[in-house]
């Protein structure tokens, strides 16, 4: 078996030692200059040799374009490693010198038509080639014109001159003008590069203390992800740059020849490669190592092993034909858990005092690893409690139902990510669920279909929503769907996804509803995640409590008790704003007095509750005639008013004649039978009637007393009142 290191040199050579052999044979002569050109059929040396450079150009372009650099730990492992690269390059130089001198021997040599072919490799060599590679491609290309003078003897000198002298200065030229422009730009886009690299590093290794002595409000605003990638980032940073420190220290105290760190996972049955120092060929260019030998043994014993010599193949991380000297594996424990083994290989045995040195140096490398994790730690709890008290802030700020359930959806997002949130609401009397509101990122449509959401309503089922009501407590335990036809509102709304929380709403050990988070990242609800998200759904919970207490405060202060139309102050505030509203639009506008007829009979006839009965009744019909846009409201005892906003005349009295009518058509019940009312109706406009509110409401009023005078039962509106006052006073 070849060794590997003889192995890795051939790997790394093997096509420099091709392309070199082929300009080699092209100097000695294995073609004629003129072969091709003087019809002469080549001999089967010549055809050979054209096949053979071909296939060492077109392997030498297929490497280099697919040429990866290999790792860091790989050129520490080996120098043939280290030089892979510069070796790649001389291996195209050379295949193209060779091809480019190959393709001029066969069309005449000096005489060749497709000379130019090698001033334009000296060109490319000059400028886009390693330093290395150009100069080797010049000096073969210098060789090989000697070499064909002294096949062509003394006519040929002039020509090797000459073309010598025009390689040469094809080089200069490249080399001094555009190769010093690429290399220029080369250069500063490496330090620049370079620059960011070292920022970057930086900047996650100083971030893990830049953090703790900033606040919240003086860092950049990160999500969870990117706040926990720098810290990890840092976190590996620092960690990998410890055990290395830590492996060069011993690797130098105790003259060794290789020192391994091996890292156990659990979950196979190979150990990881995590950082190595040595300058043997042998060790395994692979990231895991088989579970055997001698470190098989400090795994399975958890102790310390020192062996003065071992065989070939007892050592996992070398090669099996490496013949090892002595051998020191520590156990690297964390408690009574073995996390990895700390192996060192030298050609003398070790002493009892060099295995103490490399315990203190496990436990140092373990004490950063600790570290690090007791920093990152504390970093995200730092972190997720800073977002806690974001959101908290914000719902406290929060007044309406719309405002807190917005402020709620904005706070978990400063905790946990999700793709779609659905806010719902539980009516104890109707035991109905309903959805209030939904937030979906750009990935909702591949959980669910969101507009199947809008303004859903469901029964108590055997659904999420509804069973987290009824316990109280979030579901599903996994933050995943065990059961993916398990319904999470209702048997009509198929989810997907990868993670599904659903939380209840509790105020006062009661649920409002529920907060249902989904994603399609797998484990994206962790228990530490849901107890916070807990915490704030029970402050969701109070923000919505006390939104809809707030909004019942400003039913009460703007509207009428009994009508639940608006009260008399809110409908002078809102009808002072149409009116400065329609006097800046220049739109029309009108007023409508309504009064039922004999009200004061009902009452004593009926009863009072029979009278509030007809007040609603009427207030309903009102409420059912008029737009949105436009006001009703409660004006006074027996008294109703609307105001219609950009409405004529001629529409006003339309629509208050309808009003009246269907008033009319009411049948009102009491213990003594059924009974009907009227209503009088008086009509004011703007901006013919008034400018103002005040003058507004007064020719209103005097026209509903007009109709009231009149007969009852019928609309009056004031320019008709108007004429008539006028008439009776002429």
């Amino acid at each position: 078996m070849i060794a590997k290191p003889l192995r890795r040199a051939l790997r790394v050579t093997g096509g420099f030692w091709a392309g070199l052999l082929a300009c080699i044979a092209l100097a000695v002569g294995v073609i004629d200059a003129d072969s091709v050109l003087t019809g002469r059929r080549p001999s089967p040396l010549a055809v050979l040799f054209f096949a053979s450079v071909l296939v060492v150009l077109v392997g030498a372009i297929a490497r280099r374009l697919r040429f990866q650099k290999p790792s860091a730990r790989a050129q520490r492992v080996s120098r043939w490693m280290a030089m892979s690269e510069t070796f790649a390059d001389l291996e195209l130089a050379l295949a193209l010198i060779a091809a480019v001198y190959t393709s001029i021997l066969a069309t005449g040599g000096f005489e060749s038509p497709l000379y130019p072919l090698l001033y334009a490799l000296i060109a490319f060599s000059a400028t886009f080639q390693a330093r290395i590679a150009a100069v080797v491609t010049l000096g073969a290309a210098l060789v090989l014109e000697f070499s064909l003078l002294l096949a062509a003897g003394a006519d040929g000198l002039s020509a090797v001159i000459f073309h010598s002298v025009f390689l040469l200065g094809a080089a200069a030229v490249h080399g001094l003008f555009l190769r010093g422009l690429v290399a220029a730009y080369r250069k500063e886009h490496s330090l620049r590069l370079a620059e960011e690299l070292r920022k970057q590093k930086e900047s996650a290794r100083d971030y893990r203390l830049i953090s703790v002595a900033l606040g919240a409000d003086s860092r950049a605003k990160r999500s969870r992800t990117e706040e926990e990638e720098i810290l990890r980032s840092g976190s590996i940073a620092s960690i990998s740059s410890s055990m290395y420190h830590s492996l060069s220290l011993l690797y130098q105290a105790l003259d060794a020849r290789s020192c391994v760190l091996l890292w156990i996972d659990p979950r196979a049955d190979m150990l990881k490669l995590k950082e190595v120092v040595s300058d043997c060929d042998a060790v395994r260019e692979e990231s895991w190592v088989p579970l055997a030998g001698v470190v098989k043994a400090v795994v399975r014993d958890g102790k310390a092993l020192l062996l003065p010599h071992c065989k070939p193949g007892q050592i996992a991380y070398y090669e099996s034909g490496f013949e090892p000297g002595a051998f020191m594996g520590i156990p690297v424990m964390e408690g009574s858990h073995l996390r990895g083994v700390l192996c060192i290989e030298r050609e003398s045995p070790f002493s009892d005092k060099e295995r103490e040195l490399c315990e203190s140096g496990a436990e140092e490398i373990l004490r950063a690893i600790r570290s690090e994790q007791v920093f990152s730690s504390v970093e995200r709890a730092k972190y997720e409690h800073e977002r806690f008290y974001q959101a908290s802030s914000m719902l406290c700020k929060a007044l309406t139902l719309e405002q807190v359930q917005n402020t709620a959806f904005a706070a978990v997002s400063e905790i946990v990510g999700y793709d779609v949130a659905v806010i719902s609401l539980y009516d104890r009397q109707t035991k109905k669920h309903s959805v209030s509101s939904v937030r979906a990122g750009d990935r909702a449509e591949e959980i669910l279909n969101v507009t199947r959401l809008t303004n859903l309503e469901f029964k108590s089922n055997s659904g999420l929503v509804s069973m987290v009501v009824k316990n109280k407590h979030y579901l599903p335990t996994a933050g995943a769907l065990r059961d993916r036809n398990t319904p999470v509102f209702d048997t009509k709304v198929r989810v997907e996804g990868e993670s599904i929380l659903v939380l209840p709403l509790l105020s006062a050990d009661e649920a409002l509803g529920t907060l249902t988070l989904l994603s399609m990242n797998k484990g994206q609800y962790r228990k530490d995640t849901r107890e916070m998200l807990g915490v704030i759904c029970n402050q969701v919970a109070v923000s919505m409590e006390n939104a809809l207490m707030y909004k019942r405060m400003e039913t009460m202060a703007t509207t009428d008790g009994l009508t639940n139309l608006t009260n008399h102050r809110s409908f002078q505030e809102r009808f002072r704003d149409l009116v400065g509203r329609s006097e800046r639009h220049g739109h029309q506008a009108a007023m409508l007095l309504f009064d039922v007829d004999h009200f004061k009979n009902v009452n004593d006839t009926y009863g009072h509750p029979v009278g509030d009965e007809v007040l609603r009744q009427v207030a309903k019909v009102l409420r059912d005639a008029v737009r949105k846009i436009d006001i009703s409201a409660r004006y006074g005892g027996e008294e109703f008013a609307v105001v219609l906003e950009a409405t004529d005349l001629e529409g006003a009295l339309g629509l208050a004649d309808r009003i009246r009518e269907d008033v009319g058509n009411l049948v009102l019940e009491s213990d003594q039978g059924t009974f009907q009312i009227t209503m009088s109706v008086g009509v004011s406009s703007f901006p013919a009637d008034g400018a103002d509110t005040a003058t507004l409401i007064e020719r209103a009023d005097m026209s509903l007393y007009h109709a009231k005078e009149s007969g009852r039962n019928k609309v009056v509106c004031y320019r008709d009142f108007d004429a008539h006052r006028r008439r009776k006073a002429s």
